[in-house]
């Protein structure tokens, strides 16, 4: 009866494992009483090399050699073959001892490091094999190859979810015994790389701090860098922080992952930042300080700020556009092409954007008239009766009269004349002309009133 001793354990994972400067990836394996090479990823022109030294577990020698040196350390004499034109390094008759970690360090700069593990093949007669991972029994698929009487696993195309700990249990009729784990770490990504933003909104005030970060999918843990409108930022790391972000800084963000192992790297979609001006100096600002009846006016309303939208008002209500009162495309002119007094009002202009809004107010004033003038008062009076005439016109501003008897002016100047008591020589044509000081027009108005003498007027 065999006595089972040593287990061979020997997985082949078609992925990506640790490596190390110019050696290859590990680990390397062995087998008792084989030989193993140590191939670095120099070449010829690469030397020749000033100095090559191999040491194994950090400060055992193993050689030592310079173009004008050879010095191999007792414990690997006959046991080593140094390859000078690329710094490799065969090692034969290997024993259980000879496991370990293997470094290569070449003048002045070149390094690399390899563990080496050593294998001795199962003892006993009738061996069953059965695989094992962390959870569960390994079985063939199509990934999972079971070969040499099932003491070699082979995983194809390995996968992130392959990395776990797997054990071999061997056994016969009369003995078994288990493998020690295996832990297989593999490497994979950046996939899912994405940009994500804190706050998050469509839009940004001028001035606000922006926190965006970056993720990925990835083992190891990714590296970042980002870019604005395709330029690379200075910034690395999973966030970039924007503190007082000003315009000139929105564009589209976007970070690249990039894995050290797999040396893979994935740009993660766009973000785009949005920074808008506060709206601020909202004003009008009419074409004339004087509006007259007939003329052509403009109202202009000026603000600072970014992605402007503009609202117009006339007394509280909707600005009602016609014809004669028109709009530029962009709101920010109103035009009157000939104002009449009924536009007249309070106008607002309503500026905003997707961060702020304000307004600004003005009266329009349109001066008009003076027009519809008319004169109120009797035709006819009897002597020392008080003579009362009225005139009255629309205007603005209001009209100045003045008062004429039969073509003659006479005292007067407001929109009443008044005299106690009328005499013959009163009686004729009153004319009330009014005037209007911004318009310069004027308009005039008759009355004939009698005066009678001696027969009382009824």
């Amino acid at each position: 009866m065999g006595t089972l001793k040593i287990l061979i354990l020997a997985v082949a994972l078609t992925g990506l494992t640790e490596a190390d400067g110019i050696l290859p990836d590990g680990p390397l394996n062995g087998s008792v009483g084989g030989s193993v090479i140590f191939r670095t990823s120099l070449t010829e022109t690469d030397g020749p090399f000033t100095s090559v030294t191999w040491s194994y577990n950090g400060d055992n020698g193993i050689i030592n050699h310079s173009p004008t040196n050879n010095l191999t350390y007792p414990a690997y004499q006959d046991r080593i073959t140094f390859f000078p034109s690329t710094a490799s390094l065969e090692l034969r008759d290997l024993t259980l001892s000879d496991g370990g970690d293997y470094s290569v360090s070449v003048f002045p700069d070149r390094n690399g490091k390899i563990k080496l593990d050593i294998y001795v093949s199962s003892s006993g007669s009738s061996l069953s094999f059965i695989w094992m991972n962390s959870s569960s029994e390994v079985t063939a698929s199509d990934r999972v190859q079971i070969t040499d009487g099932g003491s070699t696993l082979t995983v194809v195309s390995v996968t992130r979810y392959d990395e776990q700990s797997y054990r071999c249990r061997v056994f016969n009729p009369v003995s078994e015994g288990i493998s020690d784990p295996v832990n297989i770490a593999v490497s994979y990504g950046p996939e899912n790389t994405k940009t994500s933003a804190s706050p998050s909104q469509e839009f940004y005030e001028e001035g606000s701090d922006i926190t965006l970060s970056c993720s990925a999918d990835s083992k190891p843990s990714a590296q970042f860098t980002w870019f604005v409108n395709g330029t690379k930022l200075p910034d690395s790391g999973p966030e970039l922080t924007l503190r007082n972000i000003q315009s000139s800084q929105r564009g589209d963000y976007s970070c690249q992952a990039f894995n050290s192992k797999t040396l893979t790297t994935e740009t993660s979609p766009s973000f785009s930042i949005s920074v808008l001006q506060i709206i601020s100096g909202v004003s009008i600002k009419a074409s004339t300080e004087q509006v007259i009846e007939g003329s052509s006016v403009t109202l202009t309303c000026e603000a600072s700020g970014s992605s402007l939208s503009r609202t117009w008002k006339k007394d509280g209500s909707d600005l009602n556009l016609s014809e004669n009162v028109t709009l530029s495309e962009d709101n920010t002119v109103l035009t009157f092409k000939t104002v009449k007094k009924e536009n007249s009002g309070e106008y607002v202009c309503l500026v905003s954007n997707p961060v702020s809004s304000s307004e600004a107010k003005i009266t329009l004033v349109v001066n008009y008239g003076p027009e519809n003038i008319q004169i109120e008062g009797k035709d006819a009076i009897n002597e020392n009766d008080q003579i009362k005439l009225i005139c009255s016109a629309e205007s603005t501003p209001s009209a100045t009269f003045t008062w004429r008897l039969n073509g003659s002016e006479i005292i007067g100047s407001s929109a009443e004349f008044l005299k106690e008591k009328a005499q013959s020589s009163d009686s004729g044509t009153y004319t009330c002309e009014a005037n209007n000081t911004v318009t310069e027009k004027q308009a005039t108005a008759k009355h004939e009133l009698h005066v009678q003498t001696g027969k009382c007027i009824n």
